[in-house]
């Protein structure tokens, strides 16, 4: 037909003045929200370069594991996975826009395919193969499950995934192949792991709430704020989330690593860095007092064979951790009764 057509008329008038199913069928960009996840990138940020200081020997070793940072690195992967149920919900709430759907997991899958790559040739022993973007792939095709379930038993469901590791820990989990399940008796040794239980109850935590914010009309009162200047960086961080986590660690290595080009941290012995990271480590659940003689007693057993130099090579040898196991126990008994296992008072 000509372009001058009733029909092609009609197409070009709707295109220019779309109808109202049109207009409800695009979910609405709520600035709150992207300014919500930049602040979670931010402090994602921060913990990793305390991370790339420790792993550099700026800090204390097993700093950034224990108390105070630990905690820090859980609300942060939290309120992440919590944003990616929401944004679920935003998105395809209305229905699934199947294009941008696929287009946004394929590139996350990616991304966590790249991450897995990348980690497993600089560090094989302790390389991510389940991770913040790994869980956000498998959370953002189990979560459309839970697109159309009342939010009061998505809830449920949330607390049930969340609950999952303190009852259903088997051995029959530490199999390679079912690590990221979360189930394991012992948590593998990986640079960044966030198995299934219980990281996916934070994005079905999200998916329910959202689900009765957009009941409650929250979403159209947020949708209609507008920030000040001060929230463009976070926001546009939040906007390109994918991009700014994949790129924001190799620059701050490369900082930290310049740094040490120039001003190097101060040397210490595997004996030393064991102390350190052992008394951090145990001092979570012990008094100093019993931390400092347990950890001796440790390094002590360690250095009477290889095993002190197998750790630090990351062996992951049932071997190893049987007989790491036994001195720790050993220990444990020794410290709490200096007379029995030939201790010392």
């Amino acid at each position: 037909m000509g372009a001058g057509t009733p029909e092609t008329l009609n197409r070009l008038a709707m295109t220019m003045h779309p109808t109202t199913e049109q207009v409800q069928a695009r979910p609405q960009r709520v600035s709150v929200i992207d300014i919500a996840r930049g602040t979670a990138l931010v402090a994602m940020a921060v913990y990793h370069f305390a991370w790339d200081l420790e792993f550099f020997g700026y800090v204390e070793p097993g700093m950034t594991a224990y108390g105070g940072w630990k905690l820090f690195a859980r609300c942060i992967a939290s309120s992440f996975l919590f944003l990616v149920g929401v944004s679920l919900v935003l998105a395809h709430a209305k229905g699934i826009r199947w294009p941008g759907y696929w287009r946004r997991l394929a590139m996350v899958v990616a991304a966590a395919l790249a991450i897995s790559v990348a980690t497993w040739i600089a560090m094989p022993n302790t390389f991510i193969f389940f991770g913040i973007l790994h869980q956000i792939a498998l959370a953002s095709v189990l979560g459309l499950a839970f697109l159309r379930l009342p939010p009061v038993l998505t809830l449920v469901v949330a607390a049930l995934v969340i609950a999952a590791p303190h009852y259903l820990r088997s051995e029959f989990f530490n199999q390679p192949l079912l690590l990221w399940v979360g189930l394991s008796t012992a948590p593998p040794r990986s640079n960044d792991f966030v198995p299934l239980l219980p990281w996916f109850g934070a994005v079905l935590i999200g998916i329910g709430a959202a689900r009765l914010a957009l009941k409650a009309g929250l979403f159209d009162r947020l949708a209609r704020l507008q920030p000040g200047r001060w929230s463009q960086p976070l926001s546009f961080f939040g906007r390109h989330s994918l991009a700014f986590y994949l790129v924001h660690q190799p620059v701050l290595i490369g900082l930290v690593w310049t740094l040490s080009q120039v001003f190097p941290a101060p040397v210490e012995t595997r004996e030393v860095g064991f102390l350190k990271s052992c008394q951090v480590s145990c001092e979570q659940s012990r008094d100093t007092e019993f931390c400092s003689r347990y950890c001796v007693c440790m390094l002590d057993e360690l250095q009477k064979d290889d095993s002190l130099d197998r750790l630090y090579a990351a062996d992951p040898s049932p071997e190893l951790k049987a007989h790491v196991g036994d001195a720790a126990d050993m220990c444990s008994r020794r410290t709490d009764n200096p007379m029995i296992d030939g201790g010392t008072q």
